[in-house]
């Protein structure tokens, strides 16, 4: 299936090789960067003893706690949420105060990413069936997420607290120096603690990064393959990096 948002630096292109090259056998899946979720959504929903679904974005996963808790009432909330500029500069300042309530939040974030232009949250830019077909489609993702644990840590807290020899990591960080492009902030010693981590746990990781001399240099000792894919600002090849401690 399908994401119900877009995202900065999502996988919708690339889900399909990142799944492609999952291994055969892994009992826990853990998507550390979350994000939109398109591999998430993409992938087969198996029975797996753990399933998590993590991202820094406190608002994100707001978000996500909504539609999996309180789907109708986001909705309901949602309904009466216009399609126009003036709204959208209304849900940008809104997210700034106090006194909101979870489900109120939930529906501006949406609605800022909905409205804006390449769902970058910063200025208006949309189509009305692009918004619309997304409400509807709330219903079919929390279902989804029925057996989904979500969580709001950092990436070395989750990965220590749920490392095991039958896990799998999906890790996609904020891409090197690229960073100013998402809503927190990431830190080259942020790109080395994790590559410290990873160097270490028990499971199995696959990572997606751009082609980056610096994180060529962090991966050296694992299996790193060069793919393509369109850029989604400018519609050019761009390539990344698919990096695995398996084969």
């Amino acid at each position: 299936m399908n994401s119900f948002i877009g995202w900065v630096g999502g996988k919708k292109q690339l889900r399909k090789e990142i799944i492609a090259r999952f291994p055969s056998e892994f009992k826990r899946y853990i998507e550390v960067f979350g994000g939109a979720g398109w591999v998430l959504f993409a992938k087969e929903k198996s029975n797996l003893e753990v399933e998590i679904f993590n991202d820094i974005d406190s608002e994100l996963i707001n978000l996500y706690r909504c539609i999996k808790y309180h789907c109708e009432a986001l909705q309901e909330e949602l309904n009466w949420l216009t399609i126009s500029r003036e709204q959208f500069l209304d849900s940008k300042n809104q997210m700034s105060i106090t006194g909101l309530t979870d489900i109120q939040r939930a529906a501006r974030y949406f609605h800022l990413i909905k409205t804006s232009f390449c769902s970058e949250r910063k200025s208006f830019g949309i189509g009305k069936q692009n918004f619309i077909s997304a409400l509807e489609y709330l219903p079919k993702i929390k279902e989804r997420l029925k057996n989904t644990i979500i969580e709001n840590k950092d990436f070395e807290s989750l990965i220590k607290s749920h490392d095991r020899d039958n896990a799998l990591f999906y890790l996609d960080p904020p891409y090197n120096k690229t960073e100013k492009y998402y809503s927190n902030n990431f830190s080259v010693e942020d790109h080395v603690r994790l590559n410290e981590i990873l160097k270490s746990i028990k499971g199995k990781f696959i990572l997606s990064y751009n082609d980056d001399g610096f994180i060529r240099e962090l991966y050296k000792d694992f299996n790193i393959e060069e793919i393509s894919r369109n850029n989604n600002f400018n519609r050019k090849p761009f390539k990344e990096l698919i990096i695995r401690n398996y084969i």
